[in-house]
């Protein structure tokens, strides 16, 4: 392997997991098309300080990226508070009027700068080695030396905030009345998510930013409730997300940033179909016990309200079930079968029994 491949693989893992942070943050507070909006609305930061400073090598481009993106929150948030419009109309309609005014500022003043929208939105991990800086006496690729700053300043921001962050995203009014200031966490995390965005779409396009940030997030969500082992889950999941990203690139001979966005689609579905507790293959198995828990427990009521009584012989037998009860014949065979196994009924003289568990089972779901 060269040194190239090992610095895109290095930068495509810097890059996944300094998004994935803060995306965490974004899933929780289901904000996830802020993101979106964050990312695309940037690039007018980005041409108005090129304006100003007529170079792209410039930092204060990334400062002006990142007051875009405050800019951003802040005017879709003073749509949705006019409460004329809900906030994921806001968002469509504050991000393509700031992306679409970028658009037309590249082409009409702007276009024989390599600025181009195609790169901005795709981007190209492969030509990132290219463009190299010397810190420290190292000379490294820009966009690593780049990502590792803002991947320190996210898990810095995360560190010291943790607290508030935490207590702000889960519950503001206490937040609020214990004396912190979720609006000013919540334009923290939004200034952090800007400068991210900004950090990483010079490398891998605006589209995969969007993609970095929510989809390992989503699947860390689905494997969790830990917020540190969340951040952690999702962290990993981008990370591998660019390594197979990139070997899938390479496999395929495309795109690598494109490839790196399938791979956390991918993640995220295998995530979404076998997590543990809130995966589809759990859920379902789950409603399947539930199915056969609940028919046990009525027909352990059912026994309970008849034992005894002078229709006993009629109503507990396995024959009046579908009757009383609306089972099918191979349902209500099932049930008997599963209730047998379970120690819940015995059969006598051609009549169902309840045990001593089927009795209480019986007696605990009258009480719920």
């Amino acid at each position: 392997m060269s040194s190239a491949q090992l610095e895109i693989q290095l930068i495509a893992v810097v890059v996944a997991v300094a998004c994935a942070l803060p995306g965490v943050f974004l899933v929780l507070r289901r904000m996830a098309m802020l993101s979106d909006a964050i990312s695309h609305t940037v690039l007018l930061g980005i041409v108005l300080a090129f304006f100003v400073t007529q170079s792209l090598e410039s930092p204060l481009l990334i400062f002006g990226a990142a007051a875009m993106g405050l800019i951003t929150v802040a005017l879709v948030e003073m749509l949705h508070k006019t409460q004329l419009v809900r906030q994921d109309a806001a968002i469509g309609l504050v991000f393509p009027a700031l992306f679409s005014l970028a658009v037309i500022l590249i082409s009409r003043f702007a276009s024989g700068v390599h600025l181009d929208v195609d790169a901005v939105l795709l981007g190209e991990l492969a030509f990132a080695p290219f463009e190299r800086l010397t810190v420290l006496g190292l000379e490294l690729p820009r966009s690593l030396a780049v990502m590792v700053g803002i991947l320190l300043l996210n898990i810095l921001f995360i560190g010291l905030f943790y607290k508030e962050l935490k207590l702000a995203t889960f519950d503001s009014n206490l937040a609020a009345a214990l004396g912190f200031s979720p609006a000013l966490i919540h334009y923290g995390l939004m200034g952090v998510v800007s400068v991210t965005a900004v950090g990483a779409f010079d490398a891998v396009g605006s589209v995969l930013v969007v993609a970095l940030m929510i989809a390992p997030a989503a699947a860390a969500y689905l494997l969790t409730d830990n917020l540190p082992r969340m951040l952690a889950l999702a962290a990993g999941i981008g990370a591998a997300s660019a390594i197979s990203g990139y070997w899938l690139a390479r496999a395929l001979d495309a795109n690598i940033a494109g490839a790196m966005a399938t791979m956390t689609g991918l993640l995220f579905l295998l995530a979404f179909v076998f997590a543990p507790e809130r995966g589809i293959v759990a859920i379902a198995r789950r409603r399947q016990r539930q199915k056969w828990a609940f028919a046990q427990a009525a027909l352990a009521i059912h026994l309970l309200n008849h034992e005894g009584t002078a229709v006993a012989a009629v109503e507990c037998s396995a024959a009046h079930l579908q009757d009383h009860l609306r089972w099918e014949a191979a349902f209500a065979a099932q049930v008997l079968e599963r209730a047998q196994k379970g120690q819940i009924i015995s059969r006598e003289n051609g009549l169902l029994r309840l045990t001593e568990n089927g009795r209480s089972l019986a007696e605990q779901a009258l009480v719920y």
